[in-house]
């Protein structure tokens, strides 16, 4: 039985030869109303109109961008306390009650900490450092972060958190050894609860999130907290730090800090979504924060970790801020970023936005940023000096205790490396 239908009902029936040669003439109709319709069509594009491929990919990336780029209409939720201008302002979500001496503090850890960095970074020109990460316009995010703390808690960092390392204690100049070559660490980390810098992208969160997991079982009453950036997010390390702190409801946060630049490769080459959303694929909260607003992420921060300790299990905080100065000494942000970008985040300088606030308030004199200055300047001088005094290390440490007993293949290289080091001392006549 054959189903007519509706158009063929009630019209005589048609032999195929005849349907097929009304099928090509419809057709050829269609493609010459379409060709009339291309010679149209670059007028109008002319006049602005992109295609849904253009509309995704400028999407994408003003939602990557968050505050970089785009209308409010497009921007992911951030949490603010204090606008670029300085100006106080309340979040339902995270309240936060500081008086001026806190205030003062976050101030001094900001100044204090950019100028250790910028010394650093001039020693590395001088040649007395082999490289630095400086964190140029990350000190909110770092400072704010670590200020959120209690010293039982522990801190899995990356190479770049000397704000961090500020906050738990640990001397500044301890951190330059490793990058003049003199040690592979400089500091015990169970004297700040401060774990050496990583310098293998991303693992780190594995190793918090292993420590997170013997923190929930010894019952203590602490909280982990580890360090990545927006590149690192991309490595497989995290993903499965996050899978398996979730599982096990692991007391930690993981705190990212979205400079938006993995070296020379920007955020939305990385993600299609804002990278605090990624949480809820693995089943916990994530929240981003204006990185460059220090009472901000203060504020998250405080809030992430009490989470963690109450048995809540892990949050992942991104901090939205921006890499000012270049990934490292070796390289040259000129090539791949744009001069009006940095002009605009610079305009949102996290220490010039805190000194807004303390005027405008009146929680800071002119006595109070003197002598910060002062200090500074100290601080400046004892790491250039403590530096350049460095003792050098043994030359064949390198090959003490690579294994617990002796080995054929050490011993050789041992050898011709001191072979070699002979090599440059002078002949006796």
């Amino acid at each position: 039985m054959t189903v007519e239908s509706t158009a063929e009902r009630g019209t005589p029936r048609r032999g195929t030869a005849a349907k097929k040669t009304a099928a090509k003439k419809t057709a050829a109709k269609k493609t010459a109303a379409k060709k009339t319709a291309a010679t149209k069509a670059p007028a109008k594009k002319s006049a602005g109109k992109k295609t849904a491929g253009e509309k995704a990919a400028t999407a994408r990336r003003t939602t990557a961008r968050g505050t970089a780029a785009g209308g409010p209409q497009d921007r992911p939720a951030m949490v603010q306390l204090l606008t670029p201008e300085g100006e106080r302002v309340e979040h339902p979500d995270y309240a936060l009650d500081l008086d001026a001496d806190g205030l003062r503090g976050l101030y001094r850890d900001m100044v204090l900490t950019r100028r250790f960095d910028a010394e650093a970074t001039s020693l590395q020109r001088q040649g007395e450092l082999g490289l630095w990460p400086s964190l140029l316009g990350q000190e909110a995010a770092q400072i704010g972060s670590g200020r959120a703390l209690r010293p039982d808690d522990y801190v899995f960092p990356t190479y770049r958190e000397h704000g961090v390392a500020w906050c738990r204690g640990v001397d500044p100049t301890n951190l330059l050894g490793m990058f003049r070559g003199v040690n592979h660490g400089g500091w015990d980390p169970s004297d700040n609860n401060f774990h050496l810098y990583t310098i293998v992208i991303g693992s780190q969160a594995l190793h918090a999130t292993g420590y997170a997991m013997g923190v929930a079982k010894d019952g203590a009453d602490s909280a982990v907290i580890a360090y990545f950036g927006d590149g690192a997010s991309s490595q497989g390390d995290v993903a499965e730090a996050f899978t398996f702190s979730a599982v096990y409801n692991a007391p930690i946060v993981f705190f990212c800090q979205n400079n938006q630049w993995a070296i020379s490769e920007p955020t939305e080459r990385q993600t299609r979504v804002p990278l605090y959303q990624r949480a809820a694929g693995y089943g916990f909260p994530g929240v981003r924060v204006d990185g460059n607003d220090v009472l901000a992420v203060l504020a998250v921060t405080r809030a992430a970790v009490e989470r963690a300790r109450s048995g809540e299990g892990p949050m992942l905080v991104e901090a939205f801020t921006y890499r000012m100065g270049a990934h490292t000494t070796s390289d040259d942000p000129t090539r791949y970023r744009p001069d009006d970008e940095l002009a605009q985040w610079e305009a949102k300088d996290p220490i010039l936005r805190l000194r807004r606030h303390l005027d405008l308030t009146g929680a800071a004199d002119d006595a109070f940023y003197a002598a910060v200055e002062e200090e500074s300047d100290v601080l400046g001088r004892r790491v250039r000096e403590t530096i350049r005094t460095m003792p050098d290390p043994d030359s064949m440490a390198i090959f003490e205790n690579v294994y617990a007993d002796g080995h054929a293949l050490v011993d050789e290289e041992r050898a011709q490396y001191a072979a070699y080091l002979a090599s440059f001392e002078p002949e006796e006549n």
